[in-house]
């Protein structure tokens, strides 16, 4: 019965995070005012029938600015994960499977990236290159590669001398074919793992780097962009800062328990 209940609120929250996203990604279509219109005779209007979420400091719909900064801070997280995966994955699976010089140079690089926290990394590269989401989002990923190689290298390390990869050897497939067919699904449930839970860690980057004036730009509406902006308002009009911090919670929040309820489902230990 329990087991049962489990799962139930399983497929619950992963239906919720799917939800999320589906709004995130059709923003532009729910939004009801274009989020950089300005209106200053509609200036910092507290929540109400016309603006939901209210106004901010220079008239802009704040409930149309969250949706579209959902879709900037969202929308570049999973662009990050998916060009850290597509660096990752076969980074690792290479190193783990052919190993040799090219697996002892790749760790040794990897152990320094790894040697500082992935903010320190992302915000030394952003504040080297300037602001910008594309060099945010090059901070990120040289950040976040590394754990994505060294987990994939050790999952297929724990894999390859088994036995049933030494008769694929033995029976003469590629390395090619032997990493596709038999290595890669060994790969794929805790990769798909650790990138629900790094989804809310990059979120929370890319929110705080651009917090600090070193990722989206203004206009732009984004959520850390725009808890900077509502700043100097806070003590006269806190729903600004509220409403994006609540947003980034709740997002955060969702796809950490995504993650949890994946790595119970594909059995990940750690």
């Amino acid at each position: 019965m329990f087991r049962q209940m489990y799962w139930t609120h399983s497929r619950t929250l992963l239906f919720i995070l799917f939800a999320f996203f589906l709004v995130i990604l059709t923003a532009p279509l729910l939004a009801p005012y274009d989020p950089l219109q300005i209106n200053m005779n509609e200036r910092l209007l507290k929540p109400n029938a016309e603006h939901f979420f209210g106004t901010d400091y220079l008239g802009r719909d704040l409930f149309s600015r969250i949706l579209a900064g959902g879709q900037v801070t969202v929308g570049t997280s999973i662009l990050v994960l998916g060009i850290v995966l597509l660096i990752g994955v076969p980074l690792g699976m290479f190193s783990g499977f052919v190993g040799g010089r090219f697996d002892r140079y790749l760790m040794r690089i990897i152990d320094a990236f790894l040697a500082f926290p992935d903010f320190i990394v992302a915000i030394v590269l952003s504040g080297i290159l300037g602001p910008g989401m594309l060099n945010l989002i090059f901070a990120i990923v040289v950040a976040k590669w590394g754990s994505y190689v060294r987990l994939v290298r050790s999952t297929v390390l724990s894999e390859k001398e088994k036995d049933y990869i030494l008769m694929a050897v033995v029976n003469g497939l590629s390395t090619f074919q032997i990493i596709r067919k038999h290595l890669l699904p060994h790969v794929v449930g805790n990769v798909f793992v650790l990138a629900t839970l790094d989804l809310g860690k990059i979120i929370l980057l890319i929110a705080s780097l651009s917090y600090i004036g070193l990722g989206a730009q203004p206009p732009t509406p984004e959520w850390g962009a725009m808890l900077n902006e509502s700043t100097p308002y806070f003590h006269t009009s806190p729903y600004l800062m509220f409403i994006p911090g609540i947003a980034i919670m709740f997002t955060v929040l969702v796809s950490n328990l995504a993650g949890d309820v994946l790595r119970d489902r594909f059995d990940v230990k750690g």
